[in-house]
């Protein structure tokens, strides 16, 4: 350094503190208490969990109707191998026979009374 600078900074004043030193703080910005944050992620975990129970609900639901329905269809496919097998014994050739016998009175025709006829062919 230069003499010059040494000699000012010998003469130079003792800086002293100001008498009433007072610290500025910043103001701090405001800040949501923690217990705001918390309220609010218990709310939107009950409200995943509403959901959740509620698509369960569903589901489940569901299951009770495809149940259901699977117990009416195995029901009408015995109704129809039921009505399949009363229509096959309907129309069994013995028991049209014993109708035409016993309620009208028809007998099977006799081979000497059966005639055929010829169209003749084209």
């Amino acid at each position: 350094m230069s003499v010059v600078a040494e000699r000012a900074r010998a003469t130079a004043p003792a800086r002293r503190p100001p008498v009433q030193t007072r610290t500025r703080t910043r103001p701090q910005p405001r800040r949501q208490p923690r217990v705001a944050n918390g309220v609010i992620w218990i709310v939107v975990v009950a409200v995943l969990l509403a959901g959740v129970v509620a698509m369960n609900v569903a589901v489940l639901r569901l299951n009770l109707r495809l149940d259901s329905l699977g117990r009416e269809r195995a029901k009408l496919r015995a109704d129809n191998a039921q009505l399949s097998s009363d229509l096959s014994s309907a129309a069994a050739s013995s028991r049209i026979q014993n109708m035409a016998y016993h309620t009208l009175g028809l007998v099977p025709a006799q081979s000497d009374q059966t005639v055929y006829v010829d169209l003749g062919r084209p």
